[in-house]
Order: C-alpha cells, then sequence, then structure tokens
C-alpha cells in the first residue's frame, strides 16, 4: 500500500488546478518558495507556445502546512488557471443552451480527442481534451516539489536534462556533479550540456515551427544519493522499477522509458551490461564498477543514482494538421487545431523530476515508516550504517 497518495483535478481552460497530497510526515519545512521553483521551471524551453506567457502557476497552500511546516494531515494545493477569464462561458459549470462555442468534432490523429470521446460518450471532444491537456501537469509538478523536499531531508538529490531533440542527439556524458546539473542545464535554451547541441536544436524547432510541424525526443532524470534497499523483489508492485515506469509512462506523450542502459543492454553481451561489484571502502561492504543498471537491481535500489529515460513522442496538434474526419458527417477533413507547444521536451523533463520525486518519496517512505520527518531522517541513518556494516 502507497504511502505517499496523491489525486489531481482540473481541465486546462477551468477555474483552476487542484491537488491533494496525503502521507507527508510532520514537521518538514515547506513554503511557497519550494513549489514555484520548480513551477516556473516546467514553463522553460525553447518551442513553448503563448500559454506559457499568460500563466503565473503561482501555487496557494490550502491545507496541511502551518508556519512554514507540515502538520501530517493532507496537504491542499491550488493554482487558478488565468486564461480562464476568457473561457468562461466556454468552461461553464451551470447549463447552457444550445452547442458550446469551440466544440471539438473533429479529432486530431494521436491525442485522446477520438478514443476518449468514444469511451465517455462525448459528442463535444473538449469534454475530453481539456482534462487530457498537459495542463495538469502544472500540480503534478507542484505535489512533486513536496515530495523533493522530502527526499532532500534524508539527501537525495534529483536533476534532469535533454539528451535528444528530433535527429540531434546531446550524449555528454554526466559528471558526479548532479547537485549542479539543473543550473547548468536551465542555462540552455533546450536543457542540454552541449552548447552546439543547442544551437542545433534551436534551428531545428524553428524549422519545425515554419513547417507547422511538431518534434519529440529524449530526457534524463537523475536521483542521487538514494539509500540502498528502498523497493522490493518480493511484489510485481513493489518492485521500484516498474513503479518508476508506471509514473513516466501516465505522462502526457510518453512512449518509452528505460532506467540505465535499458534498450541498449538488449543488443550487447552480459560481461558489457552487469555492473562487477569489487572491494568496499570506508567501511562498506562492496562497491560497484559502474552502473549500468540505473541504480536499481531486482526492484531494489542499488545506492547508486537512479537513471531514468524517457521518450517523448511529438505533441499531436499540428499547425499544417493531418487528414481526420468530422464525426457529424463522417466527411474527410482535417484536423482540429488548439492552441499548442511546437516542442516540450525540456519542459517534460522537469515534470519527469517530480515524478520520479513522488515515486521515489513514496517508496521511501514505505521501506521507513515515519510519521515525522526527524523519525523519517533517524531511520534512513540507521539503514545506511547497516548497509556499510554489512
Amino acid at each position: 500500500m502507497s504511502r505517499l497518495r496523491y489525486l489531481t483535478a482540473g481541465e486546462s481552460h477551468g477555474p483552476a488546478l487542484t491537488g491533494i497530497m496525503e502521507g507527508v510526515p510532520a514537521g518538514l519545512q515547506l513554503t511557497l518558495d519550494h513549489i514555484h521553483a520548480d513551477s516556473v521551471r516546467r514553463k522553460m524551453g525553447y518551442g513553448r507556445g503563448n500559454r506559457m506567457k499568460i500563466e503565473t502557476d503561482e501555487v496557494k497552500i490550502l491545507a496541511g502546512v502551518r508556519r512554514g511546516e507540515t502538520i501530517g494531515s493532507p496537504i491542499a494545493l491550488f493554482i487558478e488557471n488565468r486564461d480562464h477569464q476568457k473561457w468562461l462561458d466556454i468552461m461553464a459549470i451551470e447549463p447552457r443552451e444550445g452547442e458550446a462555442a469551440r466544440a471539438v468534432h473533429i479529432p486530431r490523429p494521436g491525442h485522446t480527442d477520438l478514443v476518449g470521446g468514444i469511451k465517455y460518450g462525448r459528442d463535444d471532444m473538449r469534454d475530453i481534451l481539456e482534462r487530457a491537456s498537459a495542463r495538469e501537469t502544472a500540480m503534478r509538478v507542484a505535489l512533486g516539489a513536496i515530495a523533493r523536499r522530502l527526499l532532500e531531508e534524508i539527501g537525495v538529490t534529483i536533476a534532469s536534462r535533454v539528451v535528444r531533440i528530433g535527429e540531434v542527439i546531446d550524449e555528454t556524458p554526466l559528471d558526479a556533479d548532479i547537485a549542479s546539473l539543473n543550473a547548468r542545464v536551465d542555462a540552455s535554451p533546450v536543457r542540454v550540456l552541449d552548447p552546439h547541441a543547442a544551437e542545433r536544436i534551436v534551428a531545428q524547432i524553428d524549422a519545425a515551427r515554419e513547417a507547422g510541424d511538431t518534434l519529440g525526443g529524449i530526457f534524463e532524470v537523475v536521483a542521487a544519493g538514494m539509500p540502498i534497499g528502498v523497493g522490493s523483489h518480493a511484489q510485481w508492485d513493489r518492485r521500484i522499477d516498474g513503479r518508476i515506469g508506471e509514473a513516466f509512462l501516465a505522462l502526457n506523450a510518453i512512449k518509452g522509458v528505460e532506467l540505465g542502459l535499458g534498450f541498449r543492454g538488449a543488443v550487447l553481451p552480459g560481461s558489457a551490461v552487469h555492473d562487477a561489484y569489487f572491494p568496499g571502502t570506508n567501511g562498506a561492504r562492496a562497491t560497484y564498477g559502474s552502473n549500468r543498471a540505473g541504480g536499481v537491481e531486482g526492484g531494489i535500489s542499488t545506492g547508486q543514482p537512479v537513471v531514468v529515460r524517457a521518450a517523448m513522442k511529438p505533441i499531436a496538434t499540428l499547425m499544417k494538421p493531418l487528414p481526420s474526419i468530422d464525426l457529424r458527417t463522417g466527411e474527410a477533413t482535417n484536423a482540429y487545431i488548439e492552441r499548442s507547444d511546437v516542442c516540450a521536451v525540456p519542459a517534460a523533463a522537469v515534470i519527469g523530476e517530480s515524478l520520479l520525486a513522488l515515486v521515489l518519496a513514496d517508496a521511501v517512505l514505505e521501506t521507513y515508516p515515519a510519521d515525522t520527518i526527524d523519525a523519517l531522517r533517524e531511520n534512513v541513518g540507521r539503514s545506511r550504517e547497516r548497509a556499510r556494516a554489512r
């Protein structure tokens, strides 16, 4: 059973996004500054649309925090959708006569419009696309910031970078300084380490925009400082790698997830895939010669950095739309166009940090149950000492 539970609600152009998180230990220092820092970073990245200029994504804490500390009760968050003011009649909650303005009857290939409308019996597919929109991730990032704060208390640092957009790849090796990675890549318009790759990616995004097209890519998220032994091999739903995969595949437009070598390991011999053990240092019984497993073996954290990569497909809304059908007449036409981004891979990487934080914080609390943050630090500290002594 998960120790950290959360739910979100809200439509893209509705009044607001709301979120509730339960299970955060009492005594965790938490302020709006902690949450807003990640909310601002989610809006970054060359290729974003005009919506990012409208929304401030300012978070309000409605419950669960008092005088800058969590108090053990559910935490409730609220983010106003500023763009809602232009959509008051379209998104009205009370009954209205006639069809709403901006009703959607022509689905976009690659989006949830068609299958969602069929599943829920909605003639106006705006009832589907408003919730399926990636706007909802603003709340997941806010909730993830709470999980990140919890992990910071036990020495876990999470960062991300983009490794590919379209045809351009940046495989700059990561160094050990994960703590400074976000500051380094946030200085790039597309969150890559190689400035030459950044220039080529920007040019590629410009070309896609000019063509009315969109671009996807691959991003990498790293969590350093994880204690050994989080997760379990004993049941399928306790495996930490499985939970990571579930969380990332539940992010809009993500079509593939890997840990460590991932798919690359499928074409190599075992001698080039598995991490050899060597005599430990500083009291540790053993040390790893590499981290090809990505910090997880048998569903359990190894103490090495957890390394996750995710593949994001191009955004489904094209300004030069693909062929579709008008569901009212059955006739062929071009797909519906909704305001959108050209490329959101840099933002998806930031969202990925939040998803990994949510999974790891939940697994940590499951492994080291604690009602207060002091008790959590003590439990994890004792576990680290035991691991060094074995």
